[in-house]
């Protein structure tokens, strides 16, 4: 494990959980939990033991956002990177990774917390989570990317109810509008983010980051491209011979009837 007194890292090959550690102010990030928060997913794109990385917070709580006491600070250290370039001011937000993230959510996941779990890749949520725009109190922008991911994720009317209110949303409700995956039992939390982790490990990456690169490179282009580009992709993919590869599995009868638990057994 590897400690740097705002973050924790425990590498379990092929997954890894970087987890906030900041449980007496919620897990809020301030200057230095933003850039270890971004060289941690930088090393973990370029670790080629680990496919999938798990976000998560300490103590029952996701992400209470920025914390704004290091906002209000004089000390300059403290204060959230508010560069045009370079890392966002919650850290990774601005990262544009080529492996996925999952975000394991319990507790709050809330302004800028929220715009963490909306950069991951799918999100799985305690009973108890509850998510919101809750900086709308405080003259707090969305700054690291919720304006953008929050109507591309759930649509822009329940953007628009969220972004404009403030308001609380609790697991079921997150859960009946896409922006949470899974809802599981606090306890269940750490062992379900595993298993789907595992489950993503699993398959062949070559092609799984490729297409999930194509999902995300289509929102900024008209149809035509985003589907010239998904070929490109793809053609990596072809190219790699892992297509071929797995075709021959399913020769030998590996991964039938839909069976996508274990696919390479």
């Amino acid at each position: 494990m590897t400690d740097t007194h705002t973050i924790s890292i425990v590498r379990q090959p092929p997954l890894v959980w970087i987890t906030i550690e900041r449980p007496g102010a919620r897990n809020a990030v301030d200057g230095d939990t933003a850039r270890s928060l971004a060289k941690a997913f930088v090393d973990f794109d370029a670790d080629p033991e680990l496919s999938v990385a798990i976000l998560s917070g300490a103590e029952h709580n996701f992400c209470a956002g920025a914390d704004l006491k290091a906002v209000a600070s004089e000390d300059p250290g403290r204060r959230n990177p508010l560069e045009t370039d370079g890392i966002g001011p919650m850290g990774p937000s601005r990262l544009a990774l080529n492996k996925p993230v999952i975000a394991a959510i319990d507790g709050y996941c809330v302004a800028g917390g929220l715009e963490l779990a909306l950069w991951c890749d799918m999100r799985i949520a305690t009973e108890r989570a509850v998510f919101g725009v809750f900086c709308r109190r405080f003259g707090v922008p969305l700054i690291d990317g919720g304006t953008v991911r929050l109507p591309r994720l759930i649509g822009m009317s329940r953007a628009m109810d969220m972004i404009l209110t403030g308001r609380a949303v609790k697991a079921q409700e997150a859960l009946s509008i896409g922006l949470a995956n899974r809802v599981v039992p606090p306890a269940a939390l750490r062992s379900s983010a595993e298993e789907l982790a595992l489950q993503i490990a699993a398959f062949p990456q070559e092609c799984l980051r490729n297409d999930r690169r194509s999902a995300y490179d289509q929102w900024g282009m008209d149809e035509a491209a985003a589907i010239s580009n998904e070929f490109k992709w793809g053609m990596q993919t072809l190219n790699s011979g892992e297509t071929v590869s797995g075709a021959k599995r399913f020769e030998q009868g590996i991964g039938r009837h839909g069976n996508t638990e274990n696919p390479n057994d």
